[in-house]
């Protein structure tokens, strides 16, 4: 058989499954504490997610893109990096910034509109991208630079479905598989982008198949397994760091909220459709499987769902207990050095102020 007449395959990983049946041979060695913690953090990411919902609601903060759904994708992907690796989100990613130790206060101040928000402390993490696609490439360049510098680290970007239509993503993974670059590209395929079906993204099968034809290994996991996911991406950061080149993770999930509180998605989507999707929810499948192994009752739950609940509501006064921002952030936190351009808009507000 000749090079060109090679055929092509995408593994589909799947261990746990809606019932909180789980194939035992492949799950992942998480130890009792790690299950429990991972449980923890979509939980409480959870309860960010219907804090932030109210918030918008009751106008404290703006506009918000919730991420009820894919709980599972952001924990048991991000549960995998070590600190001196580097995490790229899109604007969807709660649950991974939590799961990295980001502020969850800082994530109220972004969606609230004030800049301070953006400034991310927490070693080797970008602020979210709103654009869509732009962090791929970011991802890839940090990820060339560890290569040249001969870390032993890697990048993990994520992106949605659209990403996948859009240059920033080609030009990220034909660069990375030409370079080998340690950088895992992370899809959470949630059925839409905004109003749009995958099925009007791309004629392919899958996302996954997308990185066959830049020269690496693409792979779909269900994306609301969280083991699945956690196998996926430990695999894949492993190889990242020992040189083994890029991978794609498509996570096949469901945003099962609004694309962000400004849409309605039942103008473009079924309530069967929706409710479908319910029933795989990664939150209540983990639960099952830790009822079955002894590690989940409704004390345990109670008392967890009341520490989260605590937990926001003090992130909550942090932000609302913020000084106002400096109206001069606007144009000093742009470069590092201040153009003339924008010295002269400063100056011209500051005596409008006056």
């Amino acid at each position: 058989m000749s090079k060109i007449d090679r055929i092509f395959h995408v593994k589909h990983l799947h261990i746990l499954d809606e019932k909180g049946k789980c194939n035992e041979k492949i799950r992942p060695k998480l130890t009792r504490a790690d299950i429990k913690k991972m449980y923890e953090l979509m939980v409480v990411s959870r309860v960010f997610d219907e804090k932030a919902l109210t918030l918008q609601r009751q106008g404290r903060i703006g506009t918000y893109a919730p991420a009820v759904g894919q709980e599972a994708s952001q924990v048991g992907s991000s549960y995998n990096l070590k600190k001196t690796d580097w995490l790229f989100p899109a604007f969807r990613e709660a649950a991974a910034y939590i799961t990295r130790g980001v502020p969850i206060s800082k994530q109220f101040i972004y969606w609230g509109g004030d800049e301070r928000g953006n400034v991310i402390t927490t070693p080797n993490t970008f602020p979210p991208a709103v654009p869509v696609g732009t962090q791929i490439l970011h991802a890839v360049g940090v990820a060339w630079g560890l290569k040249m510098q001969k870390k032993k680290a890697a990048t993990l970007v994520y992106f949605g479905d659209g990403a996948t239509s859009r240059g920033d993503f080609h030009e990220g993974m034909n660069f990375a598989g030409t370079f080998k670059l340690p950088v895992v590209f992370f899809c959470q395929n949630n059925q839409y982008a905004i109003s749009v079906p995958r099925t009007r993204q791309t004629a392919a099968e899958t996302i996954a198949q997308k990185a066959i034809a830049y020269g690496f290994e693409g792979i779909q996991v269900d994306g609301n397994d969280i083991f699945a996911v956690y196998k996926a991406t430990k695999d894949a950061l492993d190889k990242a760091r020992k040189g083994g080149g890029p991978t794609l993770i498509e996570a096949f999930t469901y945003r099962m909220g609004d694309h962000t509180t400004s849409d309605d998605a039942s103008r473009y989507r079924t309530k069967k459709e929706v409710d479908k999707w319910k029933k795989r929810d990664p939150v209540l499948r983990l639960q099952r499987y830790m009822q079955k192994k002894g590690m989940w009752t409704k004390e345990y739950d109670r008392k967890l769902l009341k520490r989260s609940k605590e937990r926001i509501e003090i992130e909550v006064k942090k932000m609302e207990q913020l000084t106002k921002p400096n109206p001069k952030d606007i144009f000093t936190t742009i470069f590092e050095k201040m153009p003339k351009s924008l010295k002269e808009q400063m100056e011209e507000m500051l005596e409008y102020e006056d």
